[in-house]
């Protein structure tokens, strides 16, 4: 496929006229991948080299902790700038006319991508205001039960304590194996915390701390069929793996689009499916008289409109790099690594095996070291920055490479597990 068609395929996907141009640079190497299956795709040093090129790197280390925040493209940010400049050129008058028009507009874009109606999902400022939403504002009486995992994010874990101390719930947590034999395993071990007194389940997409897909249809199935709602934290899984919030059957989904959609900072998601938006109160007080109008649950006061513009150039860039491609090389990049420390000597890997149950993000641990000596020791002697995990039966470091990380790097972090274990 040649540049000029290349170009003409990108406007049909939904890019903007003017941001065609900021494509011009990737597209000549992606023109030339176009027609090859990901997978195939996903391989191509060279041409993730090209994709690279789109990225400002800091040289000082090998980053490998992009599941925190996943930092834009070089043409994301500088239309991210430029909505900032133009936002202070029009002050007030862009705040009181179309922000909220504008917003609306990337909400619909960020639902067409999720497979939902744009009656069902806003724009929130990350993953923890979303699901704490719903904790908080579920009618809850006391007795109430709410079910969980130890390996679910603090900030949820927290919210769910406050409310337990506030209406008199009780909290059942379990613990998600690291190696499931299969999906049934994990379904009954929530299944086995459910009583007729439980109200809510809430479930990882993909647990942030070692990159494991949980069953998602197969979890909100069982809970439907006891009569339990279902919350999903989809923080990792949005823009990393493909997939549609209704085909999971769940009730509610948050993420953040920081992280692998490689938005801004400050933006977010909230699904609801539509037969819940008027049982959820909102986190801030809104006069919408209309209780099916999920847009009441959007009352966050004034805030950084300039980051939801940007959502709209991230979601270009991902469209034109490619869904599908993406994905692949993710689960590639993890899989080339892991395979080679998977069966060394007091490596301990905390993720499965089985490629279908993660993509980009895996844990490694050493059984020598605790997890904070080891990212201390990557980052200091072999200048690879990582996080440490330390609790929720989750021993080491997490890695989260992303689509400009390179296989070279990757050998050089493996180099460095196989001389730490063999210490």
């Amino acid at each position: 496929m040649d540049k000029r068609t290349f170009l003409k395929s990108l406007s049909l996907l939904g890019i903007s006229a003017a941001n065609l141009q900021a494509f011009e640079s990737m597209a000549e190497p992606l023109s030339h991948v176009s027609d090859l299956p990901p997978d195939e795709v996903a391989k191509d040093e060279d041409f993730w080299a090209n994709i690279r090129n789109g990225y400002k790197l800091k040289p000082d280390y090998i980053n490998l902790e992009n599941g925190y925040y996943c930092f834009q493209p070089q043409e994301t940010l500088e239309n991210f700038i430029n909505h900032v400049r133009e936002v202070n050129y029009q002050g007030s008058y862009y705040m009181r006319t179309v922000q909220w028009e504008n917003k609306k507009k990337v909400a619909a874009r960020l639902a067409q991508l999720a497979g939902c109606s744009a009656e069902e999902l806003i724009i929130t400022r990350n993953t923890t205001e979303s699901l704490d939403m719903i904790i908080g504002g579920l009618n809850w009486k006391a007795g109430d039960e709410a079910v969980m995992a130890e390996q679910d994010y603090g900030a949820m874990l927290d919210h769910f304590t406050m409310i337990s101390k506030r209406f008199g719930i009780v909290n059942k947590r379990i613990n998600v194996p690291n190696h499931p034999s299969s999906d049934e395993e994990i379904v009954n071990t929530y299944a086995s915390a459910i009583t007729p007194k439980t109200k809510l389940l809430m479930v990882c997409h993909m647990v942030n701390i070692t990159g494991q897909i949980l069953p998602i249809r197969k979890i909100c199935d069982m809970a439907h069929s006891k009569g339990v709602l279902v919350l999903v934290d989809g923080a990792h899984a949005f823009a990393h793996i493909q997939y549609s919030i209704p085909d999971l059957g769940c009730d509610f989904y948050g993420s953040s689009l920081h992280k692998w959609l490689s938005v801004p900072l400050g933006a977010g998601i909230l699904y609801v499916k539509k037969e819940h938006i008027p049982t959820i109160w909102p986190l801030i007080g809104d006069g919408n008289p209309k209780m099916e109008d999920i847009y009441r649950l959007n009352h966050i006061g004034t805030h950084p409109v300039h980051t939801d513009l940007a959502i709209n150039n991230a979601i270009d860039y991902y469209l034109a790099l490619g869904a599908e491609r993406k994905e692949a090389r993710l689960r590639y990049l993890q899989n080339y690594w892991t395979s080679k420390v998977r069966k060394v000597p007091n490596i301990v890997l905390n993720t499965p095996e089985d490629p279908t149950r993660s993509c980009g993000i895996a844990n490694v641990g050493i059984s020598t070291m605790k997890p904070s000596d080891l990212a201390d020791t990557l980052m200091k002697k072999y200048k690879v920055y990582t996080v440490a995990i330390d609790g929720a039966n989750v021993h080491g470091c997490r890695i989260t490479p992303n689509v400009y990380t390179t296989t070279a790097e990757l050998d050089t972090f493996v180099a460095a597990l196989k001389e730490m274990a063999s210490a």
